[in-house]
C-alpha cells in the first residue's frame, strides 16, 4: 500500500492543516505499518504554473525536457499511491495556487480522465482521498456555504478523475480568535480519530 502526503499550507508550523495531515498519517502508519508514505510539500518546493509542453519529446530543449520528467515524476507517484492525504486550508474562498498547479499536472486527458459519447469518464482509480480543510470563518451549513469553492471545486476535481471516496476533516472558525482556533482544531481531531480510515478504498 502506498500513500501520498501533500501540504499545501504556506504558514508552516503554525499551520492547521499540516497539523492535521500529520496527524491523519500517523493513524495510517500506526494501523499499517508496512505503508509506503511519499511526501510532496507544495510551499516549500512550490510547481511553477503549468504551460503546455508539445512536439516530438526528442526535439524539446533541455530545459523543456526536465519539466516534461518532472511532470511525469507527479503524475506517476499521484497514479501509484493508494491513499491521498491532502492538506488544503481555504485562500480567499478557494485553494492555494501551489495546490492548483498539483492538480494541473495530474489532470491529464487520456491519463486521468477521458471523454466518451456517455460524458467524461475518471481513470485515476480506485483510491481512498482524506482533506484536511481549514478556514478562517464558518461556511458548512451557513449562509456563506455559496462561497465555498475550496471543497466543492476538490470534489468536482477529484471526482472528475474518478476519485468518489473523498472525506474532509474540516477546522472552521480558525481566524475568530485563540479559542475559537484551539475549539476548532480539538474538533477536528477528534473528527480524524473516528474517521474509519482503512486503506480499503
Amino acid at each position: 500500500m502506498k500513500l501520498l502526503h501533500i501540504d499545501s499550507s504556506a504558514l508552516g508550523q503554525y499551520s492547521v492543516t499540516r497539523e492535521l495531515t500529520a496527524a491523519a498519517v500517523a493513524q495510517y502508519v500506526e494501523r499499517e505499518p508496512g505503508v509506503e508514505v511519499a511526501y510532496r510539500d507544495l510551499a516549500a518546493d512550490p510547481l511553477p504554473h503549468w504551460t503546455p509542453i508539445g512536439g516530438d519529446p526528442a526535439a524539446l530543449s533541455p530545459e523543456l525536457r526536465a519539466q516534461a520528467d518532472a511532470n511525469e515524476a507527479i503524475m506517476q507517484e499521484f497514479l501509484a499511491a493508494d491513499v491521498l492525504v491532502i492538506g488544503a486550508p481555504m485562500y480567499n474562498f478557494g485553494i492555494p495556487s501551489t495546490l492548483k498547479a498539483w492538480i494541473d499536472r495530474v489532470a491529464v486527458s487520456g491519463r486521468t480522465f477521458r471523454y466518451t459519447a456517455n460524458g467524461p469518464e475518471g481513470l485515476a482509480g480506485k483510491k481512498k482521498v482524506l482533506i484536511a480543510s481549514a478556514r478562517g470563518g464558518f461556511y458548512a451549513g451557513t449562509a456563506n456555504a455559496a462561497a465555498d469553492f475550496q471543497e466543492a471545486y476538490l470534489r468536482q476535481a477529484l471526482g472528475f478523475l474518478g476519485l468518489t471516496d473523498v472525506e474532509f476533516v474540516r477546522a472552521e472558525g480558525i481566524g475568530m480568535g485563540p479559542e475559537q482556533r484551539a475549539a476548532s482544531l480539538a474538533a477536528a481531531h477528534t473528527t480524524l480519530k473516528a474517521q474509519p480510515l482503512s486503506l480499503a478504498a
